[in-house]
């Protein structure tokens, strides 16, 4: 499965397995349609938690599985393939726990001779992984616990002698098992959302550092170069916002156009939104823009505060705050000082903490407390009011430590709104328990579908965003290899739209399979080409769609085996209420056009109209049935 046409290429043929209870460790060694169907990723996790995980398992249980996921293209030297997948049953929502992250450690775990790695059962004391080549060692790290990442990575690397050894690892948070602790990469890259980071901690894993000399064996490199050549030629032009300023630069225009979540999605405007945008970070606090493997955008921000320079000293080993952190601390919770949110962003970096949820919990926070449904008796004296830098500092320390109200907080948006009761459901911002991104679906009304239906409940990432379509360029000119349309208005929820949700959803599926990253403006064609090149079997655009689609239906699939239904494809009821002011005054999808919306998308999908279970008939059609043919699945 290693070498030239006759085999297929990209992969090395082995899964290697670790059980942290009895240190045994194993190869898979899975036939070629896994990898030919799956490619990796997102679809290869829900794949191996079917097979491997029992149903109903507790997330924080020794049972639970930590899975490691690289796809095909990783190892390939491909612009946009420094990223990988790691996944879980996820402690927050109890569905599919699944996140990409950038760097350098898919590709170098891919140089160890794997192509993914299932961590099973819980070590006694608490360890880390040390994979190097083909060896494996279970060592010690009570001397690592407790400590930041930054610190443990440089301990690691000490430790073995060798500065380029890459890190994954936890920090405190994982350790106290918060639900939506993050799982750090390098330092400043998190898998966060759905608390990775706490199964992690509860199975005493620190880290799991790597180091690798193969080289991947691929089928017709010169396919793949021809498309990395295409890249370096256009991503000037086609990611130019990426390369310019990355993710903080659209800070402000959001605020222009009414559309900055602002104190938990409650208002419209943040007239501090200049304080805190991209241009006031590059033309302040920025040092410098870092990158991943192979990738010549270099979109990612890194910035620092001297001692000198004010109360909150910024270290730059933890990068800085991308949009979604700017306005997770920011404009969502009242702050207009840009030193307390890359502060906020250091310390979850250091403690190892997802900026969204930890963000959309303190907002929450912050209106049960406007909304006089929280006391001193209830917080233990903890009150943060909107706007106020002590208490979201304070609060993401609490959090990580769980201290005080800090283990209430831990647990997430969705828990803490059913203990706190009095209404605080209506504005508890989550979709299936996990907290949403910073973005406005009333302006992007696919999205509450994405939030509904996706695999992890409230994530931006794979949901489809309307103004991306609305005019014309290399969005709509990829949708149009496949199905012909034109630019589509923001509210316009024809079938034109409902394609267009079907065609792209299944593309984010599919870069979250391959393990791509999401900035560079490839499209169909050109993963179809890489597809063939690594591999020596030929895709066609059509076969890049299917990836992502049974990445789709196979996390449908498990997370109706943990006991999701229909029921649980909701939105928050904020979002189905427009502004009565404003730019975006009048604007929501509303609660009819929401249902009907679900029902057609379920039937785009091949899933059941009234259950929204995939269908006996698109199984099959997916080649699925056959794959899953021993696996016991729910009857929907």
């Amino acid at each position: 499965m290693v070498t030239g046409n006759a085999e297929f290429s990209g992969v090395y043929g082995k899964i290697l397995h670790v059980d942290l209870t009895t240190q045994e460790t194993w190869i898979e060694n899975p036939p070629e349609e896994v990898y030919r169907k799956l490619v990796g990723g997102r679809a290869l996790i829900a794949y191996l938690l079917l097979t491997y995980l029992p149903p109903h398992a507790d997330p924080l249980g020794p049972e639970n599985l930590l899975i490691f996921a690289p796809g095909i293209l990783q190892g390939t030297n491909l612009p946009g393939s420094g990223r990988h997948a790691v996944g879980a049953k996820s402690p927050l929502t109890g569905g599919l726990g699944s996140g990409e992250v950038g760097g350098w450690w898919g590709h170098e775990f891919k140089r160890t001779g794997y192509d993914a790695l299932v961590i099973h059962g819980r070590a006694p004391t608490p360890v880390y992984l040390w994979i190097h080549n083909q060896q494996v060692e279970i060592r010690p790290a009570e001397h690592l616990w407790g400590k930041e990442t930054a610190d443990v990575q440089a301990l690691i690397r000490e430790e073995l002698g060798d500065a380029k050894i890459r890190v994954a690892q936890i920090g405190i948070a994982g350790e106290h098992q918060v639900r939506f602790a993050a799982l750090m990469h390098d330092i400043n890259r998190a898998v966060g959302r759905t608390g990775i980071g706490a199964v992690m901690g509860s199975k005493n894993l620190k880290a799991v550092a790597v180091r690798g000399a193969l080289s991947l064996p691929v089928a017709e490199r010169k396919r793949i170069s021809k498309v990395a050549k295409w890249l370096g030629d256009n991503y000037l032009e086609k990611a130019g916002w990426a390369v310019e300023m990355g993710t903080p630069m659209g800070l402000i225009f959001m605020e222009q156009m009414g559309i900055l979540p602002t104190r938990n999605f409650q208002d419209y405007q943040f007239p501090e939104a200049g304080n805190i945008g991209g241009q006031t970070m590059h033309a302040t606090i920025l040092i410098e823009r870092d990158t991943c493997m192979v990738c010549p955008i270099r979109c990612k921000q890194v910035v620092e505060i001297p001692e000198t320079d004010g109360p909150y000293k910024v270290d730059p080993v933890y990068g800085g705050p991308e949009y979604e952190t700017l306005s997770a601390f920011g404009s969502n919770c009242g702050v207009g000082d840009l030193s307390v949110v890359a502060k906020a962003n250091e310390r979850c970096a250091a403690y190892g903490l997802d900026t969204i949820s930890t963000g959309g919990t303190l907002a929450f926070v912050m209106e049960c407390v406007q909304r006089g449904l929280l006391t001193e008796a209830d917080t233990g004296g903890y009150l943060p009011q909107w706007g106020d830098p002590q208490a979201v500092l304070e609060g993401i320390e609490m959090i990580a430590t769980r201290r005080g109200f800090g283990d209430q907080m831990a647990d997430g948006v969705a828990r803490l709104a059913a203990r706190i009761g009095q209404g605080s459901d209506e504005f508890a911002l989550h979709a299936r328990g996990l907290e949403v991104a910073l973005h406005e679906p009333r302006f992007k009304p696919s999205m509450l579908i994405g939030y509904a239906t996706g695999p992890l409940g409230g994530d931006h990432i794979t949901s489809v965003q309307d103004s991306d379509y609305a005019g014309p360029g290399d969005n709509v000119d990829r949708v149009n290899a496949v199905y012909p349309m034109p630019p589509l208005e923001r509210h316009d929820m024809s079938e034109d739209k409902l394609n267009l949700v079907y065609y792209e959803t299944n593309w984010h599926h599919f870069l979250d399979c391959a393990v791509m990253c999401y900035f560079h403006p490839y499209r169909y064609e050109h993963m179809a080409e890489v597809l063939s090149g690594a591999t020596g079997r030929e895709y066609t655009i059509h076969d890049v769609l299917a990836v992502g689609e049974r990445a789709n239906t196979l996390s449908r699939l498990f997370n109706y085996r943990e006991g999701f239904t229909q029921i649980d494809d909701r939105v928050p009821r904020r979002f189905l209420k427009a502004f009565k002011e404003g730019p975006i005054a009048g604007e929501t999808l509303g609660p009819e056009m929401f249902e009907k919306m679900l029902r057609r998308y379920y039937e785009k999908m091949g899933w059941d109209r009234e259950t929204g279970y995939p269908t006996p008939e698109r199984l099959a059609a997916l080649g699925l049935a056959e794959l899953l043919l021993d696996i016991p699945l729910s009857a929907g």
